[in-house]
């Protein structure tokens, strides 16, 4: 019978008895006539936060002493556990010397000793050490890593380990020497030291090393330090973050000198901030900023071919919602000037919701602001029409009041009503061929009719079809005013029952319309899921505003088909396309993807024709690839390749191959460009890096463990 005393901290001394109680269990307990105190048999106790289980304890109530025969095992209250095969500690375990040990952090990293030495309950001192995360087999048979050390002492208060003449070993082969070595336990989130380093190769800069150095600055500061070295660059990375009380910031930047542009010193710059203002407000800034066209590309910190830098007041309530930005765009296409693009833009909006008890429904009420300016001070020319300079600056002021009403007749038809009124007034310069303040008054009105019917069978399967039409009028005559805001227009299921279906408030369709449309969905808990949508609109004078491929132009648009499929299974398919008159494709975008146990495969389809009015003057047709596959246990393999059927090359392939166990990562990756600018060439880069689990707080959700075999 197991025995349980609580009076053994009348055995201690009077230093003992000012910490918590102590409680010792055991098969066996008895007092010799030296008043010692005898434990046996399944002895667990329990002092201060620590347990220990042993074979036997016997406790010198003289000294104070704690003499523990193994197996031994402590477990301290973060988790530690120390397991030895004898050891002498004091009366509250927190110094003394344990034999035979073996430290275990986070359940994960693992320190072999041939002793350990406890000093006041927060330093231990292991002798002789080896130091690993990889399971260590009974045979024999070495781990994949480890470091090896005449001493290394860990510190539980900063979770600190400091190796003396380390050794790091790839199985038992020597690989480098270290007099010092200082690294962080597997439960520390920052701290200063050297990060994982990967290897970088590419066909325009050799092969290079980046080697990144973690500097903590404080709990809420910290800073990142790349060199990255090859034979054509030397580059400096760095990334600063901190941590406001109401908000964060971010930037990554790097300088560089290489042998691509010899005499130039290269680099950028990319910030990101978010901060929590009062009333509800929130501040948004974002900073891109580049040397030369080139430099993202060559160095692989962004596939952006357009920076935008932005400065962003917002406030989003329930009724209310309020916005004021600053953009300022620099695009690095070949065949784009900054001068004549609009590079600084002013915009800001704010929309409320009023819900008046006389009149029913809801009253909506929205400003919207906008200013766009190009460099240029060159105006545009009537008198030249073949002027490709373009210096026109424009602003806007657009005001709208709506009221929306729903209601549900009998039978289940539903309608939804809406009449309102909008003011737009302008102001263009530097461009002789229009008026430089035009205004405008539109009145507005549609209603929508519904009729939503469901069905659900026996087995659960429930199918919804809703037919829809909608009758809507748009007043007044459009500005004669350039087309700067909404060029490119999308036809989609989003939109169908849109007043206007340019993409910003400087255009908008006139005069009577109609849509019409049928929407059909599937629900099947245990199956597949289905939704389609159908519809096309009809208008009484043609709109000369909207380009070919819109699928809007003339009296009638093209046949919008749209719809989604997804199984349980993992296969999920997703695809939206424009139908002409004569049943010939105009449009299409096709998205399928199969997730399966050991992976998944995906790939889409994008096909547009030629329009100068969108400013592609050849059609575009594309196919991507992308997958990845768990080859077992431990590796997994990925690919992505983007293919452009139209040119008949491929633009984008890459392959990956990663391997992680429960002690190491590693990475291969091979990513190929066949992209061809002045400013960038085609170019094929290597990455590799290898990580060792166990040194760091994120080393991911799954856990692994490999098997010991003969």
């Amino acid at each position: 019978m197991r025995l349980v005393i609580i009076f053994f901290l009348a055995l201690m001394p009077l230093r003992a008895m000012a910490q918590d109680a102590a409680l010792l269990v055991a098969d066996d307990l008895y007092i010799t006539r030296e008043r010692e105190l005898v434990a046996s048999g399944n002895v667990e106790a329990f002092q201060n936060g620590v347990r220990l289980r042993a074979s036997s304890i016997r406790y010198n109530q003289g000294t104070g002493a704690l003499s523990i025969e193994g197996p031994i095992t402590l477990t301290e209250e973060d988790g530690t556990v120390i397991t030895a095969t004898a050891a002498e500690l004091d009366a509250d375990m927190r110094n003394g010397i344990l034999k035979g040990a073996r430290l275990v952090l986070n359940q994960q990293l693992q320190l072999a000793a041939v002793q350990i030495d406890r000093v006041d309950g927060r330093y231990n001192q292991l002798y002789k050490t080896a130091v690993t995360s990889c399971r260590v087999c009974d045979d024999g048979t070495p781990p994949l890593w480890q470091i090896r050390a005449k001493r290394v002492i860990y510190d539980e208060l900063e979770e600190q380990l400091y190796f003396d003449e380390a050794q790091f070993r790839i199985g038992n082969m020597p690989v480098f020497w270290l007099p010092r070595l200082r690294l962080p336990g597997p439960t520390v989130e920052r701290a200063t030291g050297f990060l994982i380093p990967s290897i970088r190769s590419t066909s325009s800069l050799g092969v290079g090393l980046k080697i990144p150095y973690f500097i903590k600055l404080s709990e809420k500061r910290d800073l990142t330090l790349t060199p990255y070295l090859s034979s054509s660059t030397s580059t400096l990375e760095l990334r600063y973050r901190q941590a406001y009380r109401n908000g964060r910031i971010q930037f990554d930047a790097a300088v560089t000198n290489d042998d691509l542009r010899e005499g130039e010193t290269r680099g950028y710059l990319f910030g990101r901030g978010l901060f929590a203002l009062p009333k509800d407000f929130t501040l948004y800034f974002a900073i891109e900023t580049v040397s030369d066209d080139g430099y993202l590309e060559s160095y692989g910190y962004s596939d952006s071919d357009r920076l935008r830098s932005e400065l962003t007041v917002s406030r989003a309530r329930r009724d209310e919602y309020i916005r004021a930005s600053f953009y300022n765009f620099k695009s690095l296409r070949d065949d784009e000037d900054n001068d004549t693009l609009p590079t600084l833009v002013l915009d800001g909006e704010y929309e409320r919701r009023f819900f008046p008890q006389a009149l029913g429904g809801e009253v909506r009420t929205r400003i919207v602001a906008h200013s766009h300016r190009r460099l240029s001070d060159l105006s545009v020319d009537s008198d030249d029409p073949d002027d490709v300079v373009d210096g026109r600056d424009v602003a806007r002021l657009n005001a709208q009041v709506d009221w929306l009403r729903s209601f549900t007749l009998p039978g289940g038809l539903r309608t939804d009503t809406r009449v309102g009124v909008a003011f737009n007034e302008f102001n263009i310069s530097q461009d002789s061929t229009t008026l430089e303040d035009p205004s405008e008054i539109t009145p507005h009105a549609a209603i929508t009719l519904r009729y939503p019917l469901s069905k659900t069978s026996t087995a659960g399967i429930s199918q919804v079809l809703e037919p829809v039409v909608q009758l809507s009028w748009t007043g007044g005559n459009r500005l004669d005013i350039p087309n700067e805001e909404s060029t490119l227009v999308e036809f989609d299921q989003g939109n169908l029952l849109s007043l206007s279906r340019f993409p910003r408030a400087d255009r908008r369709e006139r005069g009577a319309m109609a849509a019409i449309g049928v929407g059909w969905s599937r629900f099947n808990p245990a199956g597949w899921d289905a939704h389609i949508s159908v519809g096309q609109v009809f208008r009484e004078d043609n709109d000369t505003s909207f380009s070919t491929t819109s699928g809007l132009d003339g009296l009638s648009s093209d046949f919008l088909i749209a719809g989604q499929i997804a199984s349980s299974d993992g296969v999920s398919l997703t695809g939206r396309s424009l139908f002409e008159q004569d049943f010939t494709l105009s449009k299409a975008e096709l998205r399928g993807d199969y997730a399966f146990k050991r992976g998944r495969i995906g790939g889409s389809y994008v096909w547009l024709q030629d329009d100068l009015e969108e400013d592609r003057a050849t059609e575009v047709s594309e196919f991507t690839l992308d997958g990845s596959y768990k080859i077992n246990e431990f590796w997994t393999a990925s690919a992505d390749w983007r293919y452009d059927i139209a040119s008949d090359r491929a633009a984008t392939a890459g392959l990956g191959l990663s391997y992680e166990n429960e002690c190491v990562t590693l990475n291969l990756t091979v990513e190929r460009s066949y992209t061809t600018s002045t400013s960038v060439e085609p170019s094929t880069d290597f990455g590799f890096n290898v990580g060792l689990r166990g040194f760091s707080a994120d080393t991911g959700t799954e856990r692994y463990a490999s098997s010991c075999s003969n």
